[in-house]
This record gives C-alpha cells, sequence and structure tokens, in this order.
C-alpha cells in the first residue's frame, strides 16, 4: 500500500523528526526479518543446497557476522528491547540504537537485499532453489523504510541508489535545492555551497558546520559592495535591496540581529563566554533565518 485512509484524508505526517523512535526501529527490524525469513539475503550470503550448491536461502550466521563487524554497536539477532534492573524487579524496556547507526543499517540492508524468486522445488531437502532480482527487491525494500519513515514523521528519506538523505523543511528546501550559488565571488560561492552540502547532511553535527559556513558566507557577503569598509557596504546592498523606509530598516535591523547572534554564540568563534548552538531545531531555525536574508540580498544584486 502507498497510502492511507487517514494520509489521503488530511495529508501526510510533517517529517520532522530527526530521531528514530523504538517504535520505528522496531518496525525496521520486523521488516529485515521477514526478508532474512524470505531468503532476500541469500544473493549476498547464500545458503548451499548440499546437493549441486543451488542457493536455498539465506545464510543467517553468515549475514549475522557481517552485521556485527560493519556496524559496531548492533547485535545479532537485532534487539529491539533490553532486561532492565530496578534493585528486585527486572522487566524488558523498549530499545532503539543511535539514529546514526540505524541508518548506515538500513543502507547496508539495501546494498545486501534481493528479490528472491523460487525456481525448482528439491523434494530430497524440501526447499526451492532460488534466483534472485537485485533491483526489484532493493526498490521494495526502499519503498517500505520510506513508508514507516513518512508515517511516523522522521525527516530521513531513502533514495533509489540507497543512499539516505534528509528531508528538508518544506520552504527552506525548496529553495536549498533551486539555488545556484552565482554571487560573483568564487570563495562566497564555495561557503555558501559546503553550507548547502553540510546542513542537507543526516549528521546533526555536520548540519552544525553547515551553520558556522553560513555565517562565514554572511560576514563575507557583508563586504562585496566595499572591500574596505564594511559598514559602507552593507549599507550599499541593503540599499539595494529595498526602497521602501520602514522596510529598510526593519532588515537593517535584522542585518544587525544576524550579526549579533553569530557573535554571542559559538557560531563563528571560540570564546568560552560564547553559547553553544546544539539543539538540532535551533540549528534548523537560525540556518533558515539567515539563508533566508542571504537569498534575498543576493536576489537584488543579481538573479540566482
Amino acid at each position: 500500500m502507498n497510502d492511507y485512509f487517514s494520509d489521503r484524508e488530511n495529508g501526510p505526517r510533517a517529517r520532522t523528526e530527526q530521531v528514530i523512535s523504538p517504535e520505528v526501529w522496531a518496525g525496521l527490524v520486523a521488516t529485515v526479518q521477514a526478508l532474512v525469513n524470505s531468503g532476500a539475503f541469500g544473493l549476498r550470503f547464500p545458503e548451499r543446497c548440499p546437493d549441486g550448491q543451488a542457493i536455498c536461502g539465506c545464510d543467517q550466521d553468515a549475514l549475522g557476522a557481517s552485521v556485527i563487524a560493519e556496524m559496531p554497536g548492533l547485535t545479532w539477532p537485532l534487539e529491539t528491547a533490553r532486561l532492565v534492573e530496578d534493585g528486585f524487579l527486572r522487566q524488558q524496556q523498549p530499545f532503539v540504537p543511535d539514529t546514526l547507526l540505524i541508518l548506515d543499517f538500513v543502507e547496508f540492508v539495501y546494498a545486501s537485499v534481493a528479490k528472491p524468486i523460487p525456481g525448482k522445488h528439491h523434494d530430497f531437502f524440501n526447499h526451492h532453489h532460488f534466483t534472485f532480482d537485485q533491483q526489484s527487491g532493493q526498490e521494495e525494500f526502499r519503498a517500505t523504510v520510506n513508508r514507516i519513515f513518512a508515517r511516523n514523521g522522521v525527516a530521513f528519506e531513502m533514495l533509489s541508489n540507497g543512499r539516505i538523505v534528509r528531508v528538508l523543511p518544506p520552504v527552506l528546501g525548496d529553495e536549498l535545492k533551486r539555488t545556484v550559488f552565482r554571487t560573483g565571488d568564487r570563495i562566497l560561492d564555495n561557503l555558501l555551497e559546503e553550507s548547502r552540502t553540510k546542513f542537507t547532511d543526516r549528521n546533526p553535527l555536520l548540519r552544525r558546520e553547515g551553520l558556522e559556513r553560513l555565517w562565514d558566507a554572511w560576514e563575507r557577503l557583508k563586504s562585496l559592495a566595499d572591500p574596505e569598509d564594511k559598514k559602507k557596504s552593507i549599507k550599499i546592498i541593503l540599499d539595494a535591496t529595498a526602497d521602501e523606509v520602514t522596510l529598510r530598516q526593519r532588515l537593517e535591523d535584522e542585518a544587525r540581529e544576524l550579526t549579533d547572534i553569530g557573535n554571542s554564540h559559538l557560531i563563528r568563534h571560540t570564546e568560552l563566554t560564547q553559547i553553544p548552538v546544539i539543539d538540532v531545531d535551533h540549528v534548523d531555525y537560525l540556518f533558515h533565518r539567515l539563508f533566508a536574508m542571504i537569498h534575498l540580498l543576493l536576489r537584488k544584486k543579481r538573479p540566482v
């Protein structure tokens, strides 16, 4: 099923969750276990028929060993609950690995899965011999993962090449994808492109680096009109952006406020007195706010 009644009636859920929940992890584990049971990993981890060596299933021991080796921190079989002791009480509690580790594992599964196609039935061993359609198996797995993510509002999506990317907020995401940076200043173009690349990464630390690069771009942008005098330069740039007096003043206030944010928070400098920006939602907000300003100024300077 591609959609459900509630999606058709109310629209899809907002993709804002950047941490995978125990429920989503349990759903992914159930999906992988069903694939194991169907023999869908037999192309990469084949179980061979003793009579003729045709593939008749999946070697779960080999699959598990590979998961443990390539995904440090995961166990095999995969865990969705752990026993927790609290005094005299012992009870199972939901368990979920780190989100980045889960996303790595999902990419691993995509690279390993293939749709099993039953062929000859071997009566003596009571099993089928399989051939595989890797493309179909990968696409079916991708569709399942993306449906689980979408239904739970998870802000990640698997592309057709098996790579997982972050789903950006709709308005900001559209502009980031469409914009081509041609400012006339190669260093500024590189800063903006690096900022975009890092901000779209699934790793929160790299997204924060993207915010830092955007603030570096902001400081360079303010000098474009007059490299010798930044105050004069930003005045020229703002004058070209808006003629109406009230809006022009608000843009100047916003430019000053953005500069103060960069100087007072742990974005452009590393003094002990600065306030770090750690929360991923705060990173998104600040990036969105500054990018909107930069995008406006560049459009008024030269269409991008």
